[in-house]
């Protein structure tokens, strides 16, 4: 082998043994929930370093749609791509990114205790298990759709457990979902006789929160975006909860109109930039020493 080729090759292993040391993970796991009665699967996104790095990590929850999987933000979402991209340019910190899988619209619905088991023991679980640290300041969340819906309900209802949240194209639907929406077919929000429970919606539709948020002091800054065909007019939901929150968070409500409708397409374009929001909110990785 000639010098120049040996200086390829060498430069060539360096390159695909460090790829090897900073690379992702990205895992599928199960708990059992008490909430639930049965087993909570969740994906887990761990960065690059992790298990080596002695650190724990701020977390961010990230929310799928409806009738959607906990796979879905890494099977089409393009979640580790992207997470790995703007890690790596340094745009957003190092951070376990937690995908939890729900049969309900994020809710204690008709069909199962959705947020009672989100709240109660997906995040204990996640905060023993996994190294990242257990307070407001290294917590976000995020969600897509129906996922928006929820995150924007968690937000108003627990806002001393978020520092940031986002919320693509938010299924948070005032008065009542579109005719179109899936809310109307969803268990979660259908009587036993298949009904769809109007009554039940805006019990647990943001508004019913929005007062006990506006008057106490914690801030949850929230990125909200949508595209400009939505067919159920994300846009225009999205900017009657803008002008609500506005008072109470001036310039922390930003609203991002896309081109495109209810579609992955624009949930891929609108990640980037709802993770770097929430990072500006974010606190960096701790020495696991600092944080015991």
């Amino acid at each position: 082998m000639t010098a120049a080729r040996r200086c390829v090759f060498t430069i060539l292993m360096f390159l695909l043994l460090a790829g090897q040391a900073l690379a992702s993970q990205v895992t599928h796991h199960r708990f059992h929930s008490e909430a639930l009665g049965r087993d909570y699967p969740y994906t887990l996104y761990l960065p690059d370093g992790y298990h080596d790095s002695g650190l724990d990590y701020p977390v961010i929850y990230l929310l799928h749609g409806s009738f959607g999987s906990d796979r879905d933000w890494v099977t089409r979402g393009a979640l580790k791509e992207i997470a790995d991209r703007m890690i790596r340019q340094g745009r957003i910190p190092p951070a376990v990114i937690v995908m939890p899988g729900s049969q309900s619209w994020w809710v204690d619905g008709h069909n199962e205790a959705a947020r009672t088991a989100f709240l109660e023991d997906l995040l204990p679980h996640v905060e023993e298990v996994w190294r990242v640290v257990p307070k407001r300041e290294w917590r976000g969340i995020a969600g897509l759709s129906a996922g928006g819906y929820g995150t924007i309900n968690f937000v108003l209802e627990r806002p001393e457990l978020f520092v940031a949240a986002a919320a693509l194209s938010p299924a948070s639907y005032y008065p009542l979902p579109p005719a179109n929406s899936t809310a109307r077919e969803h268990a979660a929000f259908l009587t036993p006789d298949n009904r769809f429970d109007a009554d039940l919606w805006q019990r647990l539709n943001y508004p019913a929160h929005l007062d006990s948020y506006l008057a106490q002091d914690y801030v949850v800054p929230l990125y909200l975006s949508a595209g400009n065909r939505d067919v159920f007019d994300a846009v225009g939901h999205a900017r009657r909860l803008q002008a609500a929150l506005e008072v109470h968070q001036p310039g922390q409500v930003p609203l991002e109109v896309l081109s495109g409708g209810h579609t992955w397409r624009v949930w891929r374009a609108s990640l980037g930039p709802a993770l770097a929001f929430m990072s500006r909110y974010l606190q960096p990785p701790l020495s696991g020493e600092a944080v015991r």
